[in-house]
């Protein structure tokens, strides 16, 4: 099996004029989107005064779209033109935020996120197939590195940030600047040369299409891997990240000010593992990089469960970040160099909504485990499955060697 493309690094793939625009377009609607995220809620907890159960059915609302429609977008993704796909759901979804200007009202905000997450479902496996296409020879690898590090970095600084617009200007603030940025995001897109290889023409039905994809994913044993590895690995990072501030709270005995600085360790190690991936691809095998990244974040999680203290937990949680910066930027890479361009939509809105899916079950599963068993024990379990998850993928990988050589 090729390795990811990984000879060039980041300043050689920013030098491509698409790839430099198609990056600024990420940062500045990631950006935005962020800011409106944190600023919804901010009037849910404050301005509404949401008890935790309407809190958490924000997440819930934008989770659902991504788990049930995800693998139907992809199907009409790898039929439609990807520029005006990436373009209308930009605008779609700007005008959608245009709403939150006017709406103090629960269920119409659940609404418009549903919508939103929507939409999205479209833009992702388009963005997916834009990074395939612009992507020079050599570069895919960098190219993902550096879409996940716009993520993060805006993870990082974007809650301080709306946090002084809210206070300042208010949360419409944040929402006129998400509006813009959808827009910046449109025009830029729209400047870009976006022409994937022609599929043959076949007349399918949706339901066929449908089928195909999964049939692709279930008979490759890579794609199935990397289906495999993320959705078990999001699984338990989310029951270990779902309770991490009663983690704070009853173990750490802190407040929410450590919350918060252990959540920019995790987004600050992504960047570093981000940052790291490729020279490590020069050496190592990309399957290999998704194991050990695998087992990586099963340790960052095993030793903050077993000491418990304030700097062992920000070792922990840099690590957890280093380690699923390599999963994920390689595991992305890996889907895109492997799936043939005409189902790379589908692939990519079926692995969207497997993640959705475990997160959700995590979120459902995370409190009444940790109630029962202890939260500690909750944490070990989740080291304990991402461990597991890499043991059996070393051994997979194996196989093949050990048949090769019996041969």
């Amino acid at each position: 099996m090729s390795s990811p493309p990984s000879s060039l690094g980041f300043r050689d793939v920013l030098k491509s004029p698409e790839v430099k625009r198609l990056w600024t377009a990420q940062v500045v609607s990631i950006f935005g989107d962020f800011l409106a995220v944190f600023a919804v809620f901010s009037v849910v907890t404050f301005q509404l005064h949401g008890t935790p159960v309407q809190v958490s059915m924000i997440l819930a609302a934008y989770l659902a779209p991504l788990a049930i429609i995800s693998p139907l977008a992809g199907v009409f993704v790898d039929k439609w033109n990807v520029k005006w796909t990436m373009i209308a759901s930009d605008l779609i979804r700007g005008m959608l935020v245009i709403a939150l200007l006017f709406v103090r009202d629960l269920y119409a905000i659940y609404g418009i996120f549903f919508l939103l997450s929507t939409v999205s479902s479209f833009y992702v496996p388009a963005q997916s197939i834009a990074i395939r296409t612009l992507a020079p020879p050599g570069g895919l690898l960098s190219v993902n590195a550096l879409m996940t590090q716009a993520m993060q970095a805006s993870q990082i600084v974007s809650p301080a940030i709306s946090g002084l617009m809210v206070e300042a200007l208010g949360p419409n603030s944040c929402f006129i600047f998400d509006i813009f940025s959808f827009a910046f995001s449109a025009a830029m897109v729209a400047s870009l040369p976006i022409r994937r290889e022609s599929a043959p023409a076949v007349r399918a039905s949706v339901l066929r299409s449908m089928g195909d994809g999964f049939r692709f994913i279930f008979t490759h044993s890579v794609i199935s891997f990397v289906m495999i590895a993320m959705t078990c690995g999001m699984f338990a990072v989310r029951c270990f990240g779902a309770l991490l501030s009663v983690y704070v709270r009853d173990l750490l005995h802190s407040n929410a000010t450590l919350f918060g600085v252990l959540n920019s360790l995790i987004g600050f190690g992504m960047i570093g593992g981000s940052q790291a991936v490729r020279s490590v691809a020069r050496r190592i095998s990309p399957q290999h990089i998704v194991v050990y990244g695998l087992a990586g974040m099963g340790g960052a999680v095993f030793i903050t469960a077993l000491f418990g203290n304030v700097w062992t937990t920000a070792v922990g949680m840099l690590a957890l970040g280093f380690f699923a910066g390599f999963n994920m930027v390689t595991s992305q890479t890996l889907m895109q160099q492997e799936t043939p361009q005409e189902m790379l939509g589908r692939v990519t809105s079926s692995l969207m909504s497997l993640m959705a899916v475990s997160q959700v079950l995590a979120m459902i599963v995370a409190g009444p485990v940790a109630q029962v068993a202890g939260l500690r024990n909750l944490y070990f379990g989740s080291a304990v499955m991402l461990l597991a998850v890499g043991a059996t993928g070393l051994m997979w990988l194996r196989k093949p060697r050990a048949e090769a050589q019996a041969a």
